[in-house]
């Protein structure tokens, strides 16, 4: 069985796993033992803290394979991106050029350096074991932080925010970076990219050009590289666009890659969930139905797992007496459910030989 839980100091190893095995690395998740120390205090502060509205705290999951008994997976909300410090983004615009005496008109595209995403709470930091990739344990990793969030709406904003990765060529190189950032900071990308993650990224606002980027003056490369997504992540970006989250004209300021963005009521996992009262049976007994992300009422001691969404006449949510105890829930108690599928998405991996899809309890 799988189930998401608030990050312990006793996962730091499991962290510094995941974040050094990311492709490509993750600026918001360094494989640095000091800055991943930090960040489990950061998230126990988070979770313990009486929050009336977002901040800066780092809210930070795992996903534990329970049969296994590891930590497989990682996830972070930040409440507010650019709380401590502006969150930079490169903005697409258009420029119009014109002459009235040449007879010219010209619109041309730029970047334009902008900080308007620091408002947004941020999906970050999601790190997952090879293993597991492309099963309904990458989707409950994922999205269980929407349930999160559905519970505790106080704590976030109103408007979600994810980068993913960008473009690199077959060296591990980022076209853009080297069109655009390497002139002003003369480092490579991966040496920058870990500089970021380890310390404050204050140095961007300091160094980058202020004026917009024309993208006429860069490589056809960068050009090509602006908004484009890491292949390894393709799925990813396409799962959270079915949810309800929509491609933005924000990149990322050091490869480029896609900034997406959803009003949280429009999101299909918000829209979608429900509370059920909890009715217990044997796991052989349970109906056949759909798989569901069910998440507990406890701050602190969040739990989601995935399993059926099998309902009694009465609307009762029907569990088994393993995900009861793995929520940490009675009988009569209220959990959250939404379904596991989006519309548009494949749900073929979810079988039996799905980590996520536990055989025998479901």
């Amino acid at each position: 069985m799988l189930v998401i839980r608030p990050v312990r100091p006793a996962d730091l190893p499991a962290l510094e796993r995941l974040a050094g095995s990311a492709t490509p690395r993750l600026t918001n998740l360094p494989a640095h033992r000091d800055r991943l120390e930090e960040r489990i205090a950061r998230s126990q502060r988070a979770f313990a803290a009486e929050v009336e509205a977002p901040g800066d705290e780092h809210y930070t999951f795992v996903l534990e394979d329970l049969a296994r008994g590891e930590v497989v997976g990682t996830a972070t909300i930040r409440a507010q991106a650019g709380a401590r410090e502006a969150y930079y983004t490169y903005r697409q615009e258009t420029l119009i050029h014109a002459s009235q005496q040449l007879d010219v008109r010209r619109e041309v595209p730029t970047l334009a350096l902008s900080h308007e995403v620091s408002e947004a709470t941020l999906l970050c930091a999601l790190s997952l074991d090879a293993r597991y990739k492309g099963t309904s344990a990458e989707s409950l990793l994922r999205r269980a932080r929407l349930m999160f969030i559905a519970q505790y709406p106080e704590r976030f904003a109103r408007l979600l925010a994810m980068a993913f990765p960008g473009y690199l060529d077959g060296q591990g190189e980022s076209p853009f970076w080297n069109s655009v950032g390497r002139h002003f900071f003369v480092r490579d990308y991966q040496e920058i990219n870990y500089l970021a993650g380890v310390r404050s990224k204050s140095f961007i606002a300091e160094v980058m050009p202020q004026f917009p980027l024309y993208l006429a003056l860069l490589t056809p490369q960068a050009r090509a590289a602006i908004g484009r997504e890491y292949p390894d992540h393709e799925l990813a970006l396409t799962e959270m666009l079915a949810e309800g989250f929509l491609r933005s004209r924000h990149v990322d300021i050091f490869d480029a890659g896609p900034v997406i963005k959803g009003e949280r009521e429009r999101l299909a996992s918000f829209r979608r969930a429900a509370w059920h009262p909890v009715r217990i049976r044997p796991a052989h007994a349970l109906p056949d139905a759909e798989p569901a992300m069910v998440a507990n009422q406890q701050l602190g001691d969040f739990r989601c797992v995935v399993t059926r969404y099998a309902l009694s006449p009465t609307g009762q949510l029907m569990l088994s007496p393993a995900h009861a105890e793995r929520l940490g829930v009675e009988e009569g108690r209220a959990v959250l459910a939404a379904p596991l599928s989006l519309p548009g998405m494949d749900d073929e991996s979810l079988d039996e030989h799905d980590p996520g899809y536990d055989e025998g309890e479901l």
